[in-house]
């Protein structure tokens, strides 16, 4: 069982590492079995959390308002994790947030890590879901604050030795710390079509929109789109299709 590495998990607003930010991180020092020291802080977001967000984080825009901006978050959380192998529970989603930052703000952060999430999915057969709170439940670790980044990182650091005092002689190889890869993936330019169609809805509408659409990604703009329909509803002619316009 490795005694020393970092174990930790991000909150972020959504999915999609290209298009959602992280808005808080939660970290563990973990020295000869203990917890040595904590890292724990929201960040400033930089769109908005939604609901969806806040009732499974419990997170808020209230919350996060003050909170530092990720080129300062990102450096301490950088200078925190030094060289130690990192310990996550579905690891490469986590470190993909943490890596695209890192490589924004211009911090190197090439590191090897252990996945619990990659691990349970091989021996804990007897388990229906591998989901951490899943886990947990079943090894009787209990997290009072799931779904909040430090805890969730913290359950995951005792559900780490749990699974190595049972299942890691004879799984050798699974439990020795891996290069974690991630390469961000080239961001694609929203479309002419999609900028004459969100120009439409914003006039039909009469809608105050702040946002430079020169600088913004198809996504980002068919995620507009998609808002503003779902609030307001398409212009009388547009009713009968718009499936030509989602993704351009």
């Amino acid at each position: 069982m490795l005694k020393s590495y970092v174990a930790f998990d991000l909150e972020t607003t959504g999915l999609s590492v290209e298009e959602n930010c992280i808005i808080e991180f939660g970290a563990l020092k973990v020295r000869d079995g203990a917890v040595a020291d904590r890292f724990m802080t929201f960040v400033k977001p930089e769109e908005e959390i939604t609901e969806r967000i806040t009732e499974i984080t419990g997170i808020t825009n209230a919350m996060t308002e003050d909170a530092p901006p990720i080129e300062q978050v990102m450096k301490a959380f950088v200078d925190f994790c030094g060289d130690d192998v990192l310990i996550g529970h579905n690891l490469l989603f986590d470190f993909s947030f943490a890596k695209k930052y890192a490589g924004r703000c211009g911090y190197p952060f090439e590191k090897k890590g252990i996945d619990t999430l990659k691990i349970a999915r091989t021996v804990c057969t007897g388990v229906v879901s591998k989901s951490l709170g899943s886990l947990c439940d079943y090894y009787g670790i209990v997290n009072d604050q799931a779904h909040r980044a430090y805890h969730d990182a913290l359950a995951t650091a005792k559900l780490y030795q749990t699974l190595a005092h049972y299942y890691e002689n004879g799984h050798e190889a699974l439990f020795a710390p891996s290069p974690l890869i991630y390469k961000e993936k080239k961001v694609q330019p929203a479309t002419p079509k999609q900028k004459a169609y969100l120009k439409e809805l914003i006039k039909y509408h009469k809608i105050d929109f702040n946002e430079d659409m020169d600088a913004m990604t198809r996504s980002q703009m068919s995620k507009a789109i998609d808002k503003i329909i779902l609030n307001h509803g398409l212009p009388a002619r547009r009713r009968e299709s718009r499936n030509d316009f989602a993704e351009g």
